[in-house]
């Protein structure tokens, strides 16, 4: 896949709106977004540059319960000491920077053989808001 060498201001426009997304988004709502603000951007525009940002770890992909794929805004993931939390009822998904991340996948590498992807850690149960519940 080609990357685009330039910022258009198509591909701005689609930075600022995802940041507006505090619990992640689709592609459909992303799309609103955008039309609301009268920002005439095509849907394989949107994708193309939606994949663009994801490979420059800009934006974290994952899946709700019906296998849509939402998007999430990152900043601050440039370190291997992460992991991501998702709500599985809510679909919030957060970073979090924590050095505990070491030990598991050293634990995960001597005990397994298997190397994780950090970037790719997605840990998956109840939010301190949907969890108060329980």
């Amino acid at each position: 896949m080609r990357k685009s060498t330039y910022n258009t201001n198509q591909k701005e426009a689609i930075k600022e709106a995802v940041k507006e997304f505090s619990n992640g988004f689709n592609i459909k709502e992303l799309k609103e977004l955008l039309d609301s603000k009268n920002a005439k951007i095509g849907l394989t525009t949107i994708y193309r540059l939606v994949t663009e940002l994801e490979n420059d770890m800009v934006l974290k992909k994952y899946f709700d319960e019906k296998n849509i794929a939402h998007y999430k805004y990152v900043k601050d993931c440039i370190n291997g000491n992460h992991f991501y939390l998702k709500c599985t009822k809510c679909n919030k998904i957060e970073h979090v920077d924590c050095s505990c991340i070491n030990d598991f996948q050293a634990h995960i590498y001597k005990q397994h053989k298997f190397l994780l992807d950090s970037k790719n850690i997605i840990l998956e149960g109840l939010c301190s808001n949907c969890n108060r519940f329980f």
